[in-house]
């Protein structure tokens, strides 16, 4: 629930805009950052209170500021749930608590959202913070981050931990490995940091992330076109040594008579074991400026034979 809460607070306000606590944090229990109402601090410093130390009040309080309520900011959250394809995915409140409303999610979607808080900068930098110092006119705080994967295993790179007498333990993390970024979630594991490692080091030594197309050194026969044929993004895919194998790249140009710099002239599409993976467009981009440059450097070269 805080991962949400957390990328429905970094999309939709400043994260240096200063919040004045308020009585929403007072019914607040469990684990909390102990903020006091009259308080002020800024958005940034209660989002790794969040993120951190699982603070559910510093939750209703980024969930009353950027929602107006708390009502309306649960409304925000499941509108980007369905947005992320979350179909099994039902959100009560900001912070998790499931005494009174039923939260409700599946590991798949909890990866899913995962996967797209981690394109997030702002939500990475907190999340891989290990230590983090808030001062104000009030009081000081000093927040550890509760992932203890984070100073156990030298591949992680961020992540969030949850618990409830219902829920039981749960934990979604990330990684990195020879630039293969992974995210695992459990749900119910009272063993979660060894299952995380452990799933980790398994994935890593079994798969490569494998750049599939490159936009950079994009090349491809074409007789149809004066110009430079391009493609406007990489793609890259993790496999195994068996997966690539069965993998190609099918390219596909088709002949347009009447061109203009930046048209779509074909497709590139890469393949595993025949079905399709991933689809790109291909663009050619006009050499027509270049072929005036040269055109204008002939008609200046007479002009200076005239001249003589």
């Amino acid at each position: 629930m805080k991962i949400m809460t957390a990328v429905v607070a970094i999309e939709n306000k400043n994260l240096d805009d200063v919040v004045e606590i308020g009585e929403e944090v007072l019914p607040m229990y469990g684990s909390n950052i102990y903020i006091e109402v009259g308080e002020k601090m800024t958005l940034r410093d209660l989002l790794y209170g969040l993120l951190l130390r699982s603070g559910n009040d510093a939750a209703v309080a980024i969930a009353t500021y950027v929602g107006g309520t708390e009502e309306k900011f649960v409304e925000m959250m499941n509108e980007k749930a369905k947005e992320l394809g979350m179909k099994n995915t039902v959100f009560k409140n900001s912070h998790g608590l499931d005494e009174d409303t039923q939260n409700y999610s599946t590991a798949y979607d909890m990866a899913l959202l995962s996967s797209y808080a981690n394109t997030l900068l702002e939500y990475c930098e907190i999340t891989s913070t290990k230590k983090w110092t808030v001062s104000n006119e009030k009081k000081s705080y000093i927040w550890y981050n509760r992932n203890k994967l984070l100073s156990s295993y030298k591949y992680a790179t961020g992540g969030k931990t949850g618990y409830t007498p219902k829920a039981g333990r749960t934990l979604v993390t990330t990684a990195n490995k020879n630039n293969l970024n992974l995210t695992i979630v459990t749900l119910n594991d009272n063993n979660e940091y060894v299952t995380h490692e452990s799933l980790y080091e398994y994935i890593f030594s079994k798969y490569e992330n494998v750049l599939l197309i490159d936009k950079n050194n994009f090349h491809v026969d074409d007789f149809f076109y004066e110009g430079d044929i391009y493609v406007e993004n990489s793609f890259s895919y993790p496999l195994t040594e068996t997966e690539k194998k069965l993998t190609k790249t099918v390219v596909d140009i088709y002949k347009l008579d009447n061109y203009k710099d930046k048209d779509k002239v074909g497709e590139v599409t890469v393949l595993l074991n025949e079905k399709e993976l991933y689809k790109e467009n291909i663009y050619v981009r006009t050499t027509t400026e270049e072929k005036e440059g040269i055109l204008t450097k002939i008609i200046n070269f007479f002009k200076g034979l005239l001249n003589l």
